[in-house]
């Protein structure tokens, strides 16, 4: 364990694909972890007893984030838990694809509600609560950029992620808590793979130079890097870790 083993964080939607991903990767590197998810309550309480197992520490904590006073009482418990919050992932997120004339209303509040509702949600939390010297590291995605057909409104939630991280970035001036956005590319998770046929799938792997899909893995990595010592002078920026997709 490193030097972190001090620092509290969260990390949402965290009970599988990236967000488990990177809940492990924090906990290696020393960080205490709240494991949050939104549902079931099993994958992430495994979760939990797979870091603990391996020397970390963490604790589950039931939270939707597109609730404003769920997610209150998630750096409540962080607070009463472990004493504070020192860095906040926004990893939770939904994506649905359609032709813009073909989504339904009930899609498109919903993406608007976890999103960038959710991620606003945590980022004010966040801003009146993290601890000076913090990190608050967003998830947007390499679809910002891209922008293929079906993506738009998953496309134009991403890019209000990274907007609100430009401004958040500003709005701390004086705390030392860097924000910034980690935008993946096409990477092997359920949510990615769920729906595609495998021929899309392929496709997909091989646009990037290096040809492959990321893993959770390759991600997490990013993470770990802004949220510690390497990443202290990096702020207000976009990390695509896509391979070189774009």
């Amino acid at each position: 364990m490193s030097t972190h083993s001090n620092k509290v964080a969260i990390v949402t939607g965290a009970s599988r694909g990236i967000g488990a991903a990177v809940a492990e990767r924090l906990a290696k590197d020393g960080f205490t972890i709240l494991v949050n998810y939104s549902g079931d309550a099993a994958p992430a309480e495994a979760l939990v007893q797979k870091i603990e197992a391996a020397g970390g520490s963490a604790r589950a904590a039931k939270a939707d984030v597109s609730d404003p006073a769920a997610v209150r009482r998630l750096f409540d418990t962080a607070e009463a838990a472990f004493g504070g919050v020192d860095v906040l992932v926004n990893n939770a997120g939904i994506m649905t694809l359609a032709p813009i004339a073909e989504v339904e209303d009930a899609a498109f509040d919903r993406l608007i509600a976890v999103n960038i509702k959710g991620t606003f949600n945590t980022l004010r939390e966040a801003a009146r609560r993290l601890r000076n010297g913090g990190r608050i590291i967003n998830f947007s995605s390499s679809v910002v950029g891209l922008y293929q057909p079906t993506y738009g409104v998953y496309a134009a939630t991403k890019a209000a992620v990274e907007a609100l991280t430009s401004v958040l970035t500003k709005e701390l001036r004086g705390r030392a808590i860097t924000v910034n956005t980690v935008s993946p590319g096409p990477t092997a998770t359920d949510l990615f793979l769920v729906g595609k046929p495998q021929e899309l799938v392929d496709r997909l792997a091989k646009m990037a130079p290096l040809e492959r899909l990321g893993t959770p893995d390759d991600i997490a990595a990013a993470v770990a890097f802004l949220a510690g010592p390497d990443g202290a002078w990096i702020n207000g920026q976009t990390l695509r870790a896509n391979g070189g997709i774009i």
